[in-house]
């Protein structure tokens, strides 16, 4: 009996989720590190966990402006 290879990777991204995007991740870092240099790399990363912060506090209260009010002041 054969496997299709959707079955596959299915299979795959259902048992090793966590592995798969570790992966991705570790490859996009190290490819952007070598790309641009290390120092923009982790600019870029601590600018995409600060919006996914934002975004996700955003999505629990309703309201992106709120959020950004809290943290800003007026």
């Amino acid at each position: 009996m054969e496997m299709k290879w959707d079955d596959v990777v299915a299979t795959i991204w259902k048992e090793h989720r966590g592995k798969v995007i570790g992966i991705g991740l570790g490859l996009l870092f190290g490819l952007f590190a070598v790309v641009i240099g290390l120092l923009k790399t982790l600019f870029i990363a601590v600018c995409v966990g600060v919006g996914y912060v934002l975004g996700k506090r955003a999505d629990e209260q309703g309201d992106l402006k709120k959020v950004l009010e809290r943290l800003f002041g007026d």
